[in-house]
């Protein structure tokens, strides 16, 4: 019930504190308080009901045009583009696909060091037949300039696919019906990004262990060690750029709009 208040809270937090307003706010609320009792008495948990209420709560935006209210939001926007659901929805998406590349670029910019390290110690142990140390460094320094041509690549693309989103930063207009979905998607993805975080986190502070192992172990799988370390470094910052853009692109919605 607290989550159904919370819903109508957000959803009228811009408009003006009218008796019509408020009486409209306390009809919606035990419209949607009698669904939700029906549903729980038909059967559905606590949150089937819930998101059913919310799900059949309709656009606010047409009943706040046939009151004829003025939101706050609207004497202060002017001119300001309004936002679709459409356009929240590919941007978010293209957000996903600018994060990932972003990210995948950055962990073969990291992977590429980490190769050029192993090449060249399994050159000088003889793992790679006739293939000198002198070769080995050769061959890694080619592997690493072509992951970095690569993830060049893809920052040079992801700039181009994210300029046409350039002028959200200048405003928007965010429906409210809009806006209270994104709150809710955005509440939904931050156990998400909170689980990533942790686990970027605990790579970090455990990549190390690999360097240690291998300079007890001997001289020459030091390398191996370090390499290693790179890689867990490596998926770490992926994860840290991934879940953090999905989760900015939500902050750049919901406060720019």
């Amino acid at each position: 019930m607290e989550t159904i208040r919370n819903y109508l809270n957000n959803m009228f937090a811009t408009l003006p504190k009218t008796a019509e307003v408020m009486r409209l706010k306390e009809d919606l609320l035990v419209n949607m308080e009698d669904k939700y009792h029906e549903l729980i008495n038909a059967g559905k948990s606590e949150n089937e009901a819930i998101g059913i209420v919310i799900s059949e709560f309709g656009n606010l935006d047409e009943l706040i045009k046939e009151l004829d209210i003025e939101t706050d939001e609207g004497k202060k926007t002017g001119n300001l583009p309004v936002i679709t659901r459409e356009e929240t929805d590919i941007y978010l998406e293209d957000n996903i696909r600018n994060s990932k590349l972003i990210g995948f670029g950055v962990l073969l910019c990291i992977l590429g060091s980490a190769a050029l390290i192993v090449i060249i110690q399994l050159a000088a142990d003889g793992f790679i037949p006739g293939v000198s140390e002198d070769s080995g460094a050769l061959i890694g320094v080619g592997i690493v300039l072509l992951f970095v041509a690569i993830a060049v690549a893809m920052f040079i693309y992801t700039g181009t696919l994210m300029e046409k989103y350039r002028y959200l930063k200048d405003g928007f207009v965010l429906p409210v019906d809009i806006r209270a979905m994104l709150e809710k998607e955005n509440a939904a993805f931050q156990n998400t990004y909170n689980v990533s975080v942790i686990i970027a986190v605990f790579l970090c502070i455990v990549s190390p262990l690999p360097l240690f192992i291998a300079s007890a172990i001997s001289d020459n799988a030091e390398n191996y060690g370090v390499a290693f370390l790179l890689l867990l470094v490596s998926i770490a910052v992926y994860m840290f750029i991934f879940f953090g853009g999905i989760k900015e692109s939500y902050k750049r919605l919901l406060k720019n709009g």
